[in-house]
């Protein structure tokens, strides 16, 4: 294995080893925090509830990472029938061995024009992949849009439906592409309905289509078990080389991205679950202070239109100076 510089015996596996090391510590602290949050997060849960409109304005905070995909007919829907949202680490919340870094995150809505559905909940798989890629992984989640309002124009229903059709022929829509198959007919109404969508035109709503790398939970387990072994025999003194699957960039990632609707979804899931949901009450407050703000400004314009209007009556009640001649 080649070392960082000549003079250094250290090697970059060594180095990776250690970040991977890391990132063992942390995914353990995350699934402690979860056990010790639960009870807090149940308690802001029956507070918040009795809120009028909590939630609709800790989006309306929401930061930008969030904010830049909310469109105005997305923002008119969310501020109007958001009752209630959560995030939950679904894999060891009652004690499971799974990855406390895979989410669920569930919208609860009130009775609304836009769709039927009272709740829609989207998962997110933490994934490692055989070429050393990790990450979240979903599954498309349909919407049962009114006649009418669907603010993905359809966008959702179709990647929903290719992904039972991949389902049923037991597919990957991107390997077969990337083995030169030709694409079903309802891939390529997929594809071009995402190359005609305009700069700024994706709804957040088509968020809840993201499916990210094509990796099954078979493959994420065989690959981590792999990983594991190969570490614990650096450990052990053998000279363990990184396999060419993980060496090589992976070109599937490209050939995913063609049917993907919602590039950067795992991002948004990110910043939801490890941001807004937790600092929800912080947003909450910002937007009961700017609120608050806007009403004082608001009473000092009235003050200042009251004090220019008496001015002006005060001006009309006086005499004329005389000119001198």
């Amino acid at each position: 294995m080649a070392t960082i510089q000549e003079e250094s015996p250290i090697t970059y596996q060594e180095l990776a080893d250690i970040e991977r090391e890391f990132d063992d510590v942390e995914t353990e602290i995350i699934r402690q925090q979860v056990q010790l949050t639960k009870s807090l997060y149940e308690k802001r849960h029956a507070v918040v509830s009795q809120i009028p409109n909590f939630w609709p304005l800790v989006i309306e905070q929401a930061p930008p990472d969030i904010d830049e995909y909310i469109q105005p007919s997305d923002s008119a829907l969310l501020l109007s029938s958001l009752s209630s949202l959560s995030v939950s680490h679904f894999e060891v919340e009652n004690g499971g061995g799974g990855d406390p870094r895979s989410v669920a995150i569930r919208w609860e809505f009130t009775e609304n024009e836009y769709f039927e559905d009272s709740a829609i909940e989207k998962k997110f798989w933490y994934r490692r992949a055989k070429d050393g890629w990790t990450g979240l992984v979903s599954e498309p989640v349909d919407i049962k849009w009114k006649k009418g309002k669907d603010l993905t124009d359809g966008l959702l229903t179709l990647v929903k439906a290719v992904w039972d059709e991949e389902q049923a022929a037991g597919t990957n829509g991107a390997k077969a592409k990337a083995k030169g198959d030709k694409l079903t007919a309802k891939q390529k109404a997929l594809k071009a309905k995402i190359d005609g969508i305009g700069l700024g035109g994706l709804s957040f709503f088509a968020w809840f289509g993201f499916r990210g790398n094509r990796i099954s939970a078979e493959e994420s387990q065989t690959a981590t078990q792999e990983e594991r072994e190969r570490r614990q025999r650096r450990k052990a003194g053998e000279d363990v080389s990184t396999p060419a699957s993980e060496a090589e960039s992976g070109d599937e990632d490209d050939d995913d991205d063609d049917l993907e609707i919602f590039p950067g979804g795992d991002m948004l899931a990110l910043a939801i679950a490890d941001d807004l949901w937790p600092g929800a009450i912080k947003y909450f407050t910002q937007a009961q202070e700017q609120d608050a703000l806007s009403d004082i400004d608001f009473e000092s314009d009235e003050e200042l239109d009251d004090a220019s209007l008496g001015e002006s009556a005060n001006e009309s009640e006086r005499p004329a100076k005389k000119r001198k001649a």
